[in-house]
């Protein structure tokens, strides 16, 4: 069997499972939405729990677009750019993803699934805070104790996960468009981290070169 072909039997278990859960998504179900036989599956992928697991695994391994750069120049729009890939992305797999968690108790490895996404995107979230200290955009001062920055990322991602997860079903608790919402978790994120507005960055990057370029009488 081509790539191409085994791909298409992937996808079309994403989607059965996505509709029906791990009990619904019977190998006949998943063979005709692929378009094949389920003699075809089964030599393929040997049986329906090793084609949902390695379904789950390759939806848990989807890497976003959206990078953060090495030297921060806009913090809050570098942010927010990554939010809303990662926002949009978890929008688009937000029924599989109910469906992981609904399994997570008979099926443990539906949990890691799910949750693989989001610890993934927290650790980068907290690199690029080290990327933020490291080219002064967190002075020394204003800087968050590490325990602080774990907090402040995990609220970051969990408001993020909370949006992307239930904005359509529970419309009453997210009564601000998604621009404007996100932008606003970047915002308090940015705060808790300690990290500068840029005219303030740029005052102390400002004294830091005054201070660097001084030399000592002798």
């Amino acid at each position: 069997m081509n790539d191409d072909h085994r791909h298409r039997i992937l996808h079309a278990a994403a989607r059965v499972y996505a509709q029906h859960g791990w009990r619904g998504a019977t190998t006949r179900r998943i063979a005709e939405e692929a378009g094949v036989n389920e003699v075809t599956l089964f030599r393929q992928f040997g049986s329906k729990d090793a084609l949902l697991d390695l379904m789950m695994r390759e939806c848990s391994r989807v890497e976003q677009d959206a990078t953060f750069p090495q030297e921060p120049v806009d913090p809050e729009q570098e942010l927010l750019d990554w939010v809303t890939v990662h926002h949009t992305a978890l929008v688009g797999m937000r029924a599989i993803v109910r469906q992981m968690m609904g399994d997570a108790e008979e099926h443990p490895d539906a949990a890691d699934c799910a949750t693989h996404g989001p610890s993934a995107a927290m650790a980068r979230v907290r690199e690029y805070v080290v990327r933020l200290r490291r080219h002064g955009w967190i002075t020394e001062s204003g800087e968050a104790s590490p325990g602080e920055v774990r907090a402040a990322a995990t609220m970051l991602m969990g408001a993020v996960f909370a949006d992307g997860m239930n904005r359509d079903i529970m419309p009453m608790m997210f009564t601000q468009p998604v621009p404007e919402t996100l932008r606003a978790y970047v915002r308090i994120f940015l705060r808790g981290v300690g990290a500068l507005q840029e005219q303030a960055h740029r005052a102390a990057r400002t004294i830091e070169q005054q201070s660097t370029s001084t030399t000592v009488p002798e």
